[in-house]
């Protein structure tokens, strides 16, 4: 009797120790680091704050804000990857992190890219800044609008990298994981370069030629699974930030830590975030293609045009739902009338979890639906008549 009360406590030790870890392991991390937040890429959801909206300085996270504005300029067609760009002597001149450009030296776009996001080259930063708005405060103006435009609302730049120690250069750990966000959502090609631990360079001068060799200040990189981006910063004034981001089972997370005290709590609690941001999510994503009916459009000939849901769906949970109850509807719009073009929203395809909505994506014309005139109903009527 005493034994089976023996292996009875036992059991029931062993099952509240294991309760006792998985409730320890969803709760809240208690860092250290002043101010963080943990947000999901696809969503924009917030899984993680600490003093998130206090502004701070960002020291070269700064640099996220540049990146972005760089890829912004490739997209618009302002600058190309293999562009050359010419350093000038303002650019040399900058302290701190750098690759140590010389006056008038050429590099291309990509190369620059590279010393910026790799080894947080400051000269680097300013020479794309002056090849893309003509001086820094101009980019800077261009900093300070996009921040606008994303909302952050505790932002204001000063220059592009960092380098100054001035009051009025500050963010936040919630505006630093917006531009974090919106750069990696827009431009996920980043990290093929955030992710490189060293490559080497050439420095081609009057001097002659030399090779410099970029090393990434990312430590998480080495040591953290799924790790491949995104940008450290540190000065005496700033102390200790980062913007990382890993990606794992098709979860991309940012983990933002501001104001650390040292470079070793700045990677360990960027990565205990990161694991909690983990632990919190699962994605679900539609991977089966809708078969849709086609729709009648009235005043067409055709009578009836094909659709298709644009785009493809996916529902971040940090719940623990469960995904096989989410069902699928379609929502068309009331009386739709010719004309309509290829690619009009005539509907929406619908999901729901519980009975309840949690996203809903446009349908829309496969084919585009023209106009019936007086000529094409004497037609149709003719080939009636002689059939």
């Amino acid at each position: 009797m005493r034994n089976q009360f023996l292996r009875m406590f036992s059991f029931i030790l062993l099952v509240s120790c294991c309760f006792s870890r998985t409730l320890s392991a969803a709760a809240e991390p208690e860092i250290e680091t002043p101010h963080a937040a943990v947000m999901e890429v696809s969503t924009g959801t917030l899984l993680y704050e600490k003093d998130a909206d206090t502004s701070v300085h960002p020291a070269s996270v700064t640099k996220v804000m540049t990146i972005l504005l760089i890829f912004e300029a490739i997209e618009k067609g302002e600058i190309r990857l293999t562009d050359e760009v010419t350093t000038s002597a303002y650019a040399k001149s900058m302290g701190g992190s750098q690759v140590f450009l010389e006056t008038g030296e050429v590099q291309t776009v990509e190369t620059l890219l590279k010393c910026i996001i790799i080894a947080s080259g400051n000269d680097a930063a300013v020479t794309m800044a002056e090849a893309i708005s003509g001086t820094e405060e101009a980019f800077v103006e261009r900093m300070n609008a996009k921040a606008a435009e994303l909302g952050m609302e505790n932002t204001h730049f000063v220059d592009c990298c960092g380098l100054t120690e001035s009051a009025d250069h500050y963010t936040s750990a919630r505006d630093v994981a917006i531009m974090s966000r919106e750069l990696l959502y827009r431009y996920p090609e980043v990290t093929e370069y955030s992710d490189i631990w060293m490559e080497d360079i050439t420095h081609v001068t009057a001097q002659g030629s030399s090779v410099f060799t970029l090393s990434n200040t990312n430590k998480l990189l080495r040591s953290y699974d799924g790790c491949d981006g995104l940008k450290t910063g540190s000065t005496s004034y700033a102390k200790y930030c980062l913007s990382a981001t890993a990606r794992r089972d098709g979860i991309r997370l940012i983990s933002v830590v501001l104001t650390a005290p040292d470079t070793k709590t700045r990677f360990a609690e960027a990565a205990e975030l990161l694991s909690y941001g983990f632990s919190m999510c699962s994605m679900y994503y539609d991977e089966e293609t809708p078969q849709l009916s086609k729709i009648a459009v009235k005043g067409t000939i055709q009578g009836e045009f094909a659709v298709t849901v644009d785009g493809e769906f996916s529902y971040l949970s940090t719940t623990g739902e469960d995904f096989s109850l989410i069902e699928k509807s379609t929502e068309y719009n009331d009386n739709l009338q010719a004309p309509l073009e290829k690619g009009d929203t005539v509907g929406a395809y619908v999901y729901t979890l519980d009975g309840k909505e949690i996203g809903r994506m446009p349908i829309v014309l496969a084919e585009s639906a023209e106009k019936a005139g007086y000529s094409d109903y004497l037609s149709l009527a003719w080939k009636k008549w002689m059939i």
